[in-house]
């Protein structure tokens, strides 16, 4: 497996990879995808095993604070996953995270995602104490716009 910065080259396969990610992950424009590829290529891994496509993390430092790296979506292919794509492409993040000098990831996810939480405390993420609790999971209400309650990962670097 080869991990490598996202390429203009590479967004018709990303958009491939990501629309596998239903229904809590939606690929992007091409448009979309060739920003990360042209402005934040070294925080948007790409796993691939040989010519295809086995992962994505599209991330992104914030500019208004520069601590901060979000991580928009993370996909590991569904014939590849429990065999360290993931952990590959979040080693990845975090390395280029730290050389920027960031000093925490964070991400979302929908309330009702269970896997999703399962597979980030067990990566040592913490679950954002937030102002409800759904299905053990705490959750912001609002936190990506109303009506939009989400459950907030961090893990410091």
């Amino acid at each position: 497996m080869k991990i490598s910065p996202l390429t203009q080259h590479d967004i018709a396969d990303v958009i491939e990879l990501m629309s596998l990610g239903a229904p809590y992950i939606r690929p992007r424009t091409a448009s979309d995808y060739w920003l990360y590829a042209t402005l934040f290529s070294t925080t948007c891994p790409i796993a691939r095993d040989g010519d295809h496509l086995v992962g994505a993390i599209m991330a992104f430092r914030s500019q208004d604070n520069p601590d901060d790296v979000y991580l928009q979506d993370v996909i590991t292919h569904p014939e590849h996953r429990r065999a360290g794509v993931t952990t590959a492409l979040l080693n990845a993040v975090r390395e280029r995270s730290q050389l920027l000098g960031a000093r925490r990831l964070y991400l979302t996810s929908e309330p009702d995602n269970t896997t999703a939480h399962t597979t980030w405390t067990r990566r040592g993420f913490t679950n954002v104490p937030g102002d409800q609790t759904i299905e053990g999971v705490s959750v912001i209400s609002d936190y990506k716009g109303p009506g939009k309650h989400r459950a907030v990962y961090e893990l410091l670097i």
